[in-house]
C-alpha cells in the first residue's frame, strides 16, 4: 500500500506543486522519493512507500536495466507476479511484485498486461520510448486513483483526491478531479512539452467474466454441474485459494474481526492457512466496539474458537464524534453510511499502528455486495433483480465500501486485502444460478454460510448470525451508534438550514441533520468538489431516506431476536 503522484505538462513550478504530493505521506511512511523524467522537465513523479515486498529494491518510480525507457508508479499487490513470471521467462532484476508490469507490458501491450494481473493496482506507466502514459485500476478499484486532466493536455493523478486539490495550472475552463474508474485502463500520447492527450479508454476485466489470469491459477474445482456439493465445495476451495495467495508479505499480517459472518470466515482461514505455511508468529486480530456490544462479544467467541491473538479496542460515542471531522477529510466523501461505519474502522486502525505491529490487514469487505448480504435483498422482487442488484453494488464498491476500507486503513499506513474480491471468487460466484443466491429460510448470505457448514471453522452460531446493522452491532445494546449520532448532530444543524438544504447544496442536497452536518464538513475540506459523490448509497425495494439497516420495517436487532 502506496501513495503516487504524478504531473504531465506542468505549467507551474515543479518544487511548489510537488507539495500537494505530501498530502498522501500517509500512505506510505517508509520513504518518499520526487523524481522528475529526463527530457521533460515539466514531468515528474511522487512517491509515499510503505515497504511489504522487497524491502531492498522496491522504491519507485521502478525503472530496471533491461527497460530503460519505462518508468512505473504503482500502488497494490500483483499476487501472481511469481507464476507470471515462470510461466513467461522474464529475466527479473527486483523481487518486487510490481516489476510484472514492465515485463508483461513489453511482451504483450497494455491491454493484455492489465488483464494478468490477479491482484489489486492502480498504476501509472510511462514509456518514454513509444512517448506513452498508461493509468490503470483493478477490477473493483480497490486501490484508488484520481485525475485531473486539463483542455490543453495536462494531466495530474494522485492515489487520493487530497492530492490534487492544489495542484495549480493556467486553463480557460476549470478542470475536474474525478476519480478513475475501476477495471478500465487510459492510454495517452506524450507530445514533446510533456503534455498529453487521451486517444484510448477500455475495460479491460469485467467483474462477472473469468478473469484472463485463471488460465495460469490451478485451483482444484469439481465440474460445474450445478449440483448443490460441487458447488459448495468449488466456492471453499476458490475462498481458501484467495486468502492463501495474499499471504504475499514481509510484514506481519493481521485481520479485523467484527464477530459477523464475513469477517470471521476471513480470519478462520488466515489462522488456518498461516499455521500451514508456517508463519513465524501468531495472528492478531482486532474488534471494536463498547464493552457490552454485540460485535465485541461475537468476536470473542470467534477469536476463541480460532486460537488468534484477540485485542479488542473500547469505542465511545463521544471518542466517535470527535472523530468525524477527521474521518471526512480521509475519505473525501459526504455519503452518510459511509461516514457511520467509517468511523469506527478509522478508530481501530489508529489503535493497530499505535500498538501493535501488524501491517498487512486482512478483512471481509466485498462479501455483502458479491452474495447479497444486505437485508433489502429479503425484499428483491426477483432473483434476476437481486443478481443484477448485486452486481451493480460490486461495480460501485470505490464510492462506498471500498472506499471506506482503503482510507481509514491507509490513513494509518496499514494495508488492507480483502479476499472477498478475488477475482476468480467473485467471477465464479456470480456465474452461479440466479435462484442459489438469493436469501432462504429469511437468511441472507444463505450459500456462502451452507458452503462452510458442518467443518468448525468458526462457531455455528456465528457461522449463522443474522446480519447486523453496523449502528447496532458496534455499540451497547442500550444505545446505538446510530442514535447517538442523531441526538448529538441535532443540535449542530437548525431548522433555517434543513428548510433551504436543496438551495444550499443542490447536487445530492441533505434530507437530514446529520446528513447536513456531513456535507458541511466535507465543503470545509473540499469546497466545490460535491460531484466526487454520484449519489447517496441507499437500500433498494423499500420506502426510507436513510441508508441504515435498522430504519428497515423488517430489521431487529440482534438484542431483540
Amino acid at each position: 500500500m502506496c501513495g503516487i503522484w504524478a504531473l504531465f505538462g506542468s505549467d507551474g513550478c515543479l518544487s511548489v506543486q510537488s507539495s500537494c504530493a505530501m498530502k498522501i505521506a500517509h500512505r506510505g511512511p517508509d520513504a518518499f522519493r520526487f523524481e522528475n523524467v529526463n527530457g521533460f522537465t515539466n514531468c515528474c513523479f511522487g512517491f509515499h512507500r510503505l515497504a511489504i515486498v522487497d524491502q531492498l529494491y522496491g522504491m519507485q518510480p521502478l525503472r530496471i536495466k533491461k527497460f530503460p525507457f519505462l518508468w512505473l508508479c504503482y500502488n497494490g499487490e500483483i499476487y501472481n507476479h511469481h507464476t507470471l513470471r515462470k510461466k513467461f521467462d522474464f529475466d527479473y532484476q527486483t523481487e518486487m511484485d510490481g516489476e510484472i508490469l514492465l515485463h508483461l507490458y513489453d511482451r504483450f501491450g497494455i491491454q493484455k498486461m492489465a488483464s494478468l494481473l490477479d491482484g489489486v493496482f492502480a498504476f501509472i506507466l510511462l514509456d518514454t520510448a513509444n512517448r506513452k502514459v498508461f493509468l490503470g485500476r483493478d477490477t473493483y478499484g480497490v486501490r484508488p486513483l484520481f485525475k485531473f486532466f486539463t483542455e490543453d493536455g495536462f494531466l495530474a493523478v494522485c492515489s487520493e483526491a487530497k492530492g490534487l486539490t492544489g495542484i495549480t495550472h493556467a486553463t480557460k475552463s476549470p478542470a475536474k478531479i474525478v476519480p478513475f474508474l475501476p477495471g478500465h485502463f487510459e492510454a495517452f500520447d506524450l507530445k514533446q512539452n510533456g503534455k498529453v492527450q487521451s486517444i484510448q479508454m477500455e475495460p479491460f476485466h469485467c467483474c462477472t467474466k473469468e478473469p484472463a489470469h485463471a488460465a495460469y491459477n490451478a485451483v482444484k474445482m469439481l465440474p460445474a454441474s450445478g449440483e448443490d456439493e460441487a458447488v459448495r465445495s468449488n466456492i471453499r476451495a476458490l475462498f481458501e485459494n484467495a486468502v492463501r495467495k495474499r499471504l504475499m508479505a514481509q510484514r506481519r499480517i493481521g485481520c479485523l474481526l467484527s464477530g459477523g459472518l464475513d469477517s470471521s470466515l476471513v480470519a478462520a482461514t488466515l489462522v488456518k492457512l498461516a499455521k500451514e505455511e508456517n508463519l513465524p508468529y501468531s495472528i492478531q486480530t482486532f474488534a471494536i466496539g463498547s464493552e457490552d456490544s454485540p460485535d465485541v462479544l461475537a468476536a470473542r467467541k470467534v477469536a476463541d474458537h480460532i486460537g488468534s491473538e484477540h485485542h479488542e479496542v473500547n469505542f465511545t460515542a463521544e471518542e466517535g464524534i470527535q472523530a468525524v471531522d477527521e474521518v471526512i477529510y480521509h475519505l473525501e466523501t459526504y455519503d452518510i453510511t459511509t461516514i457511520r461505519a467509517s468511523v469506527g474502522m478509522y478508530l481501530i486502525s489508529k489503535y493497530i499502528k499505535k500498538n501493535s505491529d501488524s501491517v498487512v490487514i486482512f478483512s471481509g469487505e466485498g462479501s455483502d455486495e458479491l452474495t447479497q448480504g444486505y437485508l433489502y435483498f429479503h425484499k428483491a422482487p426477483t432473483p434476476k433483480a437481486a443478481a443484477e442488484d448485486s452486481v451493480r453494488l460490486l461495480k460501485e464498491l470505490y464510492l462506498f465500501d471500498g472506499l471506506r476500507a482503503d482510507r481509514t486503513t491507509a490513513a494509518h499506513g496499514l494495508e488492507l486485502r480483502v479476499p472477498f474480491l478475488d477475482h476468480r471468487f467473485t467471477a465464479y460466484y456470480l456465474s452461479l444460478p440466479e435462484e442459489m443466491r438469493t436469501p432462504k429460510n429469511g437468511v441472507e448470505k444463505h450459500l456462502l454460510r451452507d458452503s462452510f457448514k458442518n467443518l468448525n471453522l468458526i462457531p455455528d452460531e456465528i457461522l449463522w448470525r443474522r446480519k447486523e446493522a453496523f449502528s447496532d452491532g458496534m455499540m451497547s445494546v442500550k444505545k446505538s451508534w446510530y442514535v447517538c449520532l442523531q441526538e448529538h448532530l441535532e443540535s449542530m444543524v437548525n431548522d433555517d438550514q434543513m428548510a433551504k438544504a436543496h438551495k444550499t447544496f443542490p447536487h445530492n442536497p441533505p434530507r437530514s441533520k446529520e446528513a447536513y452536518y456531513y456535507r458541511q464538513v466535507f465543503e470545509k475540506h473540499y469546497p466545490g468538489q460535491a460531484k466526487w459523490l454520484s449519489h447517496y448509497w441507499m437500500p433498494r425495494w423499500t420506502e426510507t431516506s436513510d441508508p441504515s439497516a435498522r430504519t428497515l420495517a423488517f430489521y431487529t436487532p440482534d438484542k431483540d431476536q
